[in-house]
C-alpha cells in the first residue's frame, strides 16, 4: 500500500503524521484522557512498552511541555516521565528513558530511584504482542503480557493511583476484569474513536489502586489464581469457569471520544493544498531506529547477495 493510499483509508495515520505524532495510537491515549481525566493531578508518570513513543509524546505534551512553560525555570516543580521499553527509542523532551524489561523488578527500582523515592500517580501500557490473527490465541498472549505490565505496577504505582492498558476483548475477558478488579476499585473498558471497530482491541482504565490488605509484590501470581467476584463474594478458582452462566460478569464499557469526530474505518479524501496542487503524502514523523526486525532484513539482504555471487561464481567456473 502506498502513502497516498493509506492516507485515504486511514485518517488518523494521515493526522498523526501532520500534527507531528510519531504513531496513530497518540489519539487513542488523547481521546482516553478526555472521557476520563487521567492526566489531572498527575506529576509521575511511566509509560510502559514505550517505543516508537508515541504515547510518551501525549504525556510530554500533556504533561511536561505546559509545566515547563509555566514554571518559571524551577526544574523540581516538572513532572516526571519514565518511559520502558526493551527497544531504545529517539528522544522525547521531558521523557526519561529506560531500556529494561517491565517484568523484572529491578526496573522498578531504577523508576522509583528516578522518581527520588515517589511512586507513580499514573502508568500507561500500550504493549501488544505480534498478532497472529488466531483471536483466542492473540488475546491470551496480550492478557499475560497485561498481567506482566501488573507486576511493575505494583511496584511503581501509589495507592489511589491509575492503569491504563491496551487488551484484546474475547472469551476470557471477564477473568482479566476479575483480576484487575483485585487492585482498583473502578475498572472500565473503553473503545476509543480512533481504535479501529474492526479490531477486537479495547483499553483497561483502572482507576484507585487499593491492593489487597496484606499484599506483598512477590505473591501477585499466587494471587491471581485466586479471583473473588466483583461484588465481593468468597474467593473462588478463576479456573472453574464460574464467570459463565448464572455467574457471568458484565463488565462495564464505554466508547470514547468524540463519537461525530472521524471514523477510523471510513476512507476520507486527501485534502487539496492552498494553490490548489495535489497533497503531498508525508514520511513518518520517526521511523524506528533499532527495530527488532533490522538484523533479519540484513540476514535476508547478506543471504540474496550471496546466493547471487555463488550463483555468478559457478557460470564462471563452467
Amino acid at each position: 500500500m502506498g502513502k497516498a493510499s493509506k492516507d485515504k483509508r486511514d485518517i488518523y495515520y494521515r493526522k498523526a503524521k501532520e500534527e507531528g505524532w510519531r504513531a496513530r495510537s497518540a489519539f487513542k491515549l488523547l481521546q482516553i484522557d478526555q472521557e476520563f481525566s487521567i492526566f489531572h493531578g498527575v506529576k509521575h508518570v511511566v509509560d510502559l512498552c514505550a517505543a516508537p513513543g508515541s504515547w510518551s509524546q501525549v504525556l510530554s505534551r500533556n504533561l511536561y511541555v505546559p509545566a515547563k512553560l509555566t514554571s518559571d525555570g524551577k526544574g523540581g516543580d516538572l513532572p516526571l516521565i519514565v518511559a520502558i521499553d526493551l527497544q531504545p527509542m529517539a528522544p522525547i523532551e521531558g521523557v526519561i528513558q529506560v531500556q529494561g524489561d517491565i517484568t523484572n523488578a529491578r526496573t522498578a527500582e531504577v523508576v522509583i530511584r528516578h522518581f527520588d523515592g515517589c511512586k507513580a500517580d499514573l502508568v500507561v501500557c500500550d504493549g501488544a504482542p505480534d498478532v497472529t490473527g488466531l483471536h483466542d490465541m492473540d488475546e491470551f498472549v496480550q492478557s499475560q503480557l497485561i498481567l506482566a505490565a501488573l507486576t511493575i505496577v505494583t511496584h511503581v504505582l501509589k495507592v489511589g493511583g491509575k492503569f491504563v492498558a491496551k487488551i484484546f476483548r474475547g472469551k476470557d475477558t471477564s477473568l482479566l476484569y476479575c483480576q484487575l478488579k483485585l487492585f482498583f476499585s473502578q475498572v472500565t473498558f473503553a473503545k476509543p474513536k480512533s481504535s479501529r471497530n474492526s479490531s477486537i482491541e479495547a483499553f483497561a482504565v483502572c482507576e484507585n489502586y487499593a491492593p489487597p490488605e496484606g499484599f506483598k509484590e512477590k505473591d501477585l501470581y499466587h494471587l491471581l489464581e485466586k479471583v473473588g467476584t466483583p461484588s465481593g463474594a468468597d474467593d473462588l478458582d478463576c479456573r472453574s469457569g464460574w464467570l459463565e452462566g448464572p455467574n457471568k460478569v458484565y463488565i462495564p464499557f464505554l466508547a470514547c471520544g468524540d463519537l461525530s469526530g472521524y471514523d477510523s474505518d471510513r476512507s476520507y479524501p486527501l485534502p487539496s493544498t492552498e494553490g490548489g496542487g495535489s497533497y503531498q503524502s508525508l514520511d513518518p514523523v520517526q521511523p524506528p531506529i533499532a527495530p527488532p526486525y533490522k538484523t533479519a532484513l540484513e540476514m535476508k539482504k547478506a543471504s540474496s547477495h550471496g546466493v547471487g555471487a555463488d550463483s555468478s561464481k559457478s557460470s564462471l567456473d563452467s
